[in-house]
């Protein structure tokens, strides 16, 4: 971990606005496994960033407490995807102590409006108010300082389609709206080019939301599996990037010594 993280003056939370705003690149994993030790281990391996996954990993919601705790205990940002950004999805994630939001399927400027809006208390959201919760301090805020908490979340919406990509602009110009984060494979079936990532459409829609994001100040993800393609995103201007999951680490490691053993 870089030893320019400050501590935050909300309880709890790991803000990272300041190190996007500087121009560092970031680099998570994705908790699919759903056990807390498994995400623990994500964590203490120096990550900046966890995203504990809902939508697509083996974590329910009610599993969803003890990943964060066990992120807790390490200095990497605990980060959620839910199921979808409804509202009651985004509120329970963040009342449980997440640090941000990783919205998927957004397609349009206003579902990431109205998603960003779940993510903040009034006067600058709608997103529901209980002093007492985790991702409130339990009760170390008072009704005066509950607002400091709304721009130290990280907002971050998913750019999976050819819709997204065509938004892009305006979507990054929302406020709230800090990351931009690429699904490689969602993107290129909607693109009409599945898993060709070399393909000059697909490559042009990364170009096109790496400018929009760059455009208004913001940061642009992607998820890469292959750490050779990892020098020409950054070249691309990615700088919040995922390098796989821990399933793939483990599948990887045990493919890898497996093969070294027969051989």
């Amino acid at each position: 971990m870089s030893d320019q993280t400050a501590p935050s003056p909300v309880p709890g939370i790991v803000d990272l606005h300041d190190r996007l705003a500087a121009g560092e690149t970031l680099f998570g994993a994705f908790a699919m496994i759903g056990s807390p030790l498994v995400t623990e281990m994500l964590g203490r391996a120096g990550f900046d960033w966890v995203i504990i996954d809902l939508e697509h990993g083996g974590a329910t919601e009610s599993e969803l407490l003890a990943n964060l705790h066990a992120l807790g205990a390490t200095s990497a940002a605990a980060l959620v995807r839910p199921q979808s950004g409804e509202r009651l999805r985004i509120g329970r994630a963040l009342d449980l102590g997440a640090h941000g939001i990783m919205v998927p399927r957004v397609d349009l400027p206003d579902q990431a409006r109205e998603a960003i809006s779940y993510m903040r208390y009034p006067p600058d959201g709608v997103r529901g108010l209980a002093l007492a919760t985790r991702g409130a301090g339990l009760g170390e805020l008072g009704h005066t300082d509950i607002q400091a908490i709304n721009r130290r979340l990280l907002g971050i919406i998913q750019i999976e389609s050819r819709s997204a990509v065509q938004h892009a602009d305006e979507i990054a110009a929302i406020d709230g709206v800090d990351v931009l984060f690429v699904g490689p494979t969602d993107l290129s079936h909607s693109l009409g080019v599945p898993g060709r990532f070399d393909d000059p459409d697909y490559l042009a829609a990364l170009r096109r939301v790496t400018a929009a994001a760059e455009g208004a100040g913001k940061a642009t993800g992607i998820l890469l599996r292959d750490a050779a393609a990892l020098p020409r995103h950054r070249e691309l201007g990615f700088r919040f990037i995922g390098l796989g999951s821990d399933g793939a680490y483990i599948a990887d490691g045990a493919r890898a010594v497996l093969a070294g053993a027969r051989a």
